[in-house]
């Protein structure tokens, strides 16, 4: 039987990648680089599906010329911001995610940023592996205690609430906004906020986990680091287009945020260059997911999708039955 043909935009660990060449005939790039737009087109030619990565746009025009033979095109990501879902639909291709595999993996490395960010970690190594370590040097290393304090999560989705469970161990208050509010078993003691302006009033930290849609890009604005608390500390570990870097690193600079805890960034992996001279801030490149789990489970989840669609069965996750949280969240 012949086998489908797949275009594979990236390489995966080593379980993915041995199921990718055994049940499909593989297109992708021989040398290790990114494909370009016409590139991918042309690879598409003829193809009955796509794995492809967050940095790889599937746009309007992208999907007004990929070849009427791809049925299925499925993203290694929990995100989908990077494909327009209305312009899929329209060639009647399905577009399949990875929700549920990146949750405690992507919840650990938030409370890493929050951590970092709150006790100074950036600076504390930089004594140690620069050799300046000194004892007075390092008693004036004072963070900020997170016990007690009130943790704002924006978006409390199942990353915002795995961050939330991980949180209240630390005993911090957790409140929060999204579209709707939590039936009562998740929400346990957790403080919900219809008007998520009101919940960055009362954030002593702020934990970002909402999708990037028109609603939510820049949320973190000038005018909304303005309404957070004194000394503030922000945390990102969803989409880097939530953030205005400019806002942030003058917030950052003045001391109006105490500190910074990022692993996303809007351009990546290109980065706004005011955020490296900063001692407050404690930067990681986007390994929210990065764990031999998470990453073996997404991509056995990006190829069970694709593999229903092409065998004519009900996928486990497909983006289009989660339109309407890439437009939810955050009034104008």
């Amino acid at each position: 039987m012949k086998k489908p043909i797949l275009v594979v935009t990236s390489r995966f660990i080593k379980p993915v990648e041995t199921r990718i060449e055994s049940e499909y005939e593989v297109r992708r790039k021989g040398d290790g680089t990114l494909f370009t737009g016409d590139e991918l087109l042309a690879a598409a030619e003829g193809a009955d599906a796509m794995l492809v990565m967050p940095f790889d746009r599937l746009d309007v025009e992208f999907f007004k010329r990929v070849s009427p033979s791809v049925k299925v095109i499925s993203t290694y990501s929990v995100g989908f911001d990077h494909i327009d879902l209305r312009a899929a639909a329209e060639r009647n291709i399905e577009i399949g995610y990875t929700p549920a595999e990146v949750t405690d993996a992507t919840a650990d490395v938030t409370m890493l940023l929050l951590l970092g960010a709150s006790r100074r970690a950036f600076e504390a190594q930089t004594l140690v592996r620069t050799g300046e370590w000194t004892m007075p040097r390092a008693l004036a290393l004072l963070g900020w205690q997170i016990t007690g304090k009130t943790l704002g999560i924006l978006g409390m989705g199942r990353i915002g609430q795995a961050v939330a469970t991980r949180a209240r161990a630390f005993g911090m208050k957790i409140h929060y906004s999204d579209q709707h509010e939590l039936p009562p078993e998740k929400e346990t003691d957790a403080v919900f906020h219809a008007d998520p302006l009101e919940l960055v009033k009362v954030s002593q930290f702020l934990s970002l986990h909402a999708p990037e849609s028109e609603a939510t890009h820049h949320f973190l604005n000038a005018a909304n680091i303005a309404r957070l608390p004194q000394g503030a500390i922000v945390v990102n570990a969803a989409r880097g287009g939530l953030v205005v870097d400019e806002d942030l690193i003058a917030a950052l600079k003045s001391g109006h945020i105490a500190a910074a805890g990022l692993d996303v960034y809007e351009g990546e992996p290109k980065l706004h260059p005011g955020y490296i001279g900063l001692k407050n801030t404690f930067l990681l490149p986007h390994i929210g997911s990065a764990t031999i789990e998470s990453r073996t489970n997404m991509g056995m989840v990006a190829l069970d999708n694709i593999d229903a669609v092409l065998n004519g069965s009900p996928a486990p996750s497909l983006a289009k039955a989660s339109l309407d949280r890439t437009e939810r969240l955050v009034p104008a």
